[in-house]
Order: C-alpha cells, then structure tokens, then sequence
C-alpha cells in the first residue's frame, strides 16, 4: 500500500485472504498499512500468491514506509501533491537495506498531518512547487525534530536529494546507528557540503550506488515463497514436549 493508498478491489483481497487464513487480527498500523497478524508459518507461500501484494518491509533493517497525507487534491490547506510523491519515493526505494530502518514521510503544508518533522527523512510542501527536505528526526524514545537540510524546487529534486542522503548515510553510518544519531554525529553542516555543494566529489558515486541498489532489488519475501531459503523456513514448529523431571542427586 505504498503511501498509505489503497483500493476497494485490494482490501476486498485483503478481506478475503483473512478470511480464508484465519488470520487473528487485521491491524491498520502507524505506517498507513494493514498487518496480517498471527499467520500460520506454512500458510504463508499461498497466503503470498493469494495476495499478489509485496510485503511491507517491517522486518529488516532497511527502508521502511513513506507515511502521507492527502495532499492538496482533498485537503484545502495542501500546497503539494504529497500523496503522488510519497508513492514516487516509495516506489523508488522501496526495500533498499541500510545500517538501520528508515522510516519517511511527506506532507502537503506545515500543518504536519503525517508527521514529516519526525522521520528519518521527511518532506513538507511549502507553496508554489517548493518543498523542504529534513533529515534526522525522530518520534520513539527519543523525540528529535529532523533538520532541515535543503529547500528544493521541484519532487524531482526531493528523490535525488533523498537518494543521496539515504546512500551517504549506508555507506557512513554505524551498524544499527539511526538516522538521530547520525546527523548529530556527523553534522548537519558537513552533510550540507558535502550533498548539496559536493565538497568531497562523491554525488556522481552516491547516485550510482544508489541506482546499483535499486536496480537489484527483489522482494525477499516474495522470492522465498516460490524457493524456500531453508528446507523448514515455512514448516510449522515442532510442538513443545515436556520433559520427565529428574530428582536432583
């Protein structure tokens, strides 16, 4: 559901799958996606085909989701179409691994209604085609208002901007380092130099290693389905079985 958007022929699916599963709980998550919860391990390969959706990248540390509002073609206060771009962002880099999960979102006006100030990498339209890239932030533990790194004048320059960003940060960060942590560590005025006025030569790098990623891509889960990655990777767990008690000596 990348953006958060949805059909009625998709969650007619959705339903159906459920049902025809058993699944215990359908949940509407933070991310603007529907988790499928408490699936039978053997059920998923033909739960997968069923579907014919990609799975929605919650388990590993990479890219995650690009949380959205409605932007300005149902809200009257949207300055920029954050639905559209969401769904571009998320299209684009849509899986790609890093040192951590990266959890982005756009919004149509400062109003903040998807919460673009505390992501990874958030985006906020402010008028006549301009938006604003923030980089940083954060909404666990921890609250941390991202910086904002650059204002940029079209969605194109939004994805090379966040393409870059994303690709210095998997090439610099630290295993399991968060993006919180890695622009205080490195410094908002440093990442500045060096993506928006290419002090160290590497853009034309970053974007070609941003590209090799993309390029490569497949759906793990998907590809799983079809050639288990282990023999017992979808065989139902062994049953539990308790042991006679032995007197201690």
């Amino acid at each position: 559901m990348k953006g958060g958007v949805t059909t009625p022929a998709q969650l007619r699916k959705i339903a159906e799958v459920a049902e025809k599963y058993e699944v215990p709980m359908v949940k509407v998550t933070g991310g603007q996606r529907i988790d499928l919860l408490g699936v039978r391990k053997e059920d998923l390969p033909a739960m997968w085909d069923d579907l014919g959706m990609p799975s929605g990248y919650a388990y590993g540390k990479s890219f995650r989701t690009v949380k959205t509002c409605v932007g300005s073609d149902f809200c009257r206060f949207g300055l920029g179409d954050s639905t559209q771009l969401g769904i571009d962002l998320e299209t684009r880099f849509q899986g790609i691994e890093s040192p951590a999960k990266m959890k982005l979102a756009v919004v149509g006006c400062p109003r903040n209604c998807a919460e673009a100030y505390v992501k990874d990498v958030g985006v906020v339209a402010i008028g006549n085609g301009t938006w604003e890239v923030y980089v940083g932030g954060a909404a666990g533990a921890s609250v941390r208002k991202g910086d904002l790194l650059a204002t940029v004048s079209s969605a194109e320059e939004v994805l090379t901007l966040t393409g870059r960003f994303m690709q210095y940060y998997r090439e610099n960060a630290n295993w399991l380092e968060r993006t919180y942590d890695f622009v205080p560590r490195v410094g908002l005025d440093t990442l500045k130099q060096v993506l928006l006025e290419d002090s160290e030569g590497i853009l034309a790098d970053l974007d070609a290693g941003m590209q090799r990623s993309i390029d490569a891509y497949t759906d793990p889960w998907g590809q799983d389905g079809k050639q288990p990655a282990t023999p017992g990777q979808f065989r139902r767990s062994l049953p539990l079985v308790e042991l006679p008690k032995v007197p201690v000596r």
